[in-house]
């Protein structure tokens, strides 16, 4: 099944894209599919991030003066 693709126009700093150029070349890729991997990784670590903070966000919250009150009767600090 082929996927259609959407054109858009990204600007890089200049160093950054000659890196990506040279690892495109050196990969035998484009600079598209780098591009298009990169933003997909990137939304992944996102998912997993949002699904992370919907697992703990019933868990009971601690105001910074109580926890450090805490750390104190502890004998941590």
């Amino acid at each position: 099944m082929a996927q259609l693709s959407q054109r858009s126009t990204i600007y890089f700093d200049p160093n950054m894209h000659k890196a990506l150029r040279l690892k495109a070349a050196q990969e035998n890729r484009s600079v598209s599919d780098i591009v298009n991997e990169a933003v997909s990784l990137l939304a992944a670590e996102d998912a997993e991030d949002i699904a992370e903070y919907d697992a703990r966000k019933n868990e009971p919250s601690m105001d910074y003066s109580s926890f450090v009150s805490e750390l104190k009767n502890d004998g941590i600090i």
